[in-house]
């Protein structure tokens, strides 16, 4: 994936689809590709996911939306038992929030 202008920010259903596509490239890696993947879904609950993983999200966040696009900030203001118990909702608002002050910025 490569970065492209934001001319307006992406829907949340096509943020969410976005995420669920990354998602299921790293739980590939682990042989577990048939996951749904909703707003709900908990990385470390559900899905299993542990801190290595959510370096290679946070790069493929920033391979797809830029360097605004910072999960490693996103998660450093956050306390521990909050990044334990994230929802890929609240990563999906976080990009999208991080793209309208892009496309504010921009305007």
């Amino acid at each position: 994936m490569t970065t492209t202008p934001i001319t307006e920010v992406p829907s949340q259903q096509a943020v969410l689809e976005e995420i669920s596509s990354m998602l299921l490239r790293v739980l590939d890696q682990y042989g577990l590709d048939d996951v749904d993947i909703t707003m709900e879904t908990t990385f470390h609950d559900e899905l299993g996911l542990e801190s290595i993983d959510l370096v290679t999200v946070g790069s493929m966040l920033t391979d797809r939306y830029g360097e605004q696009v910072n999960l490693a900030a996103f998660l450093a203001d956050l306390d521990i038992d909050d990044v334990i118990g994230m929802r890929v909702g609240l990563l999906v608002d976080f990009v999208r929030t991080a793209l309208s002050r892009l496309r504010l910025a921009g305007s």
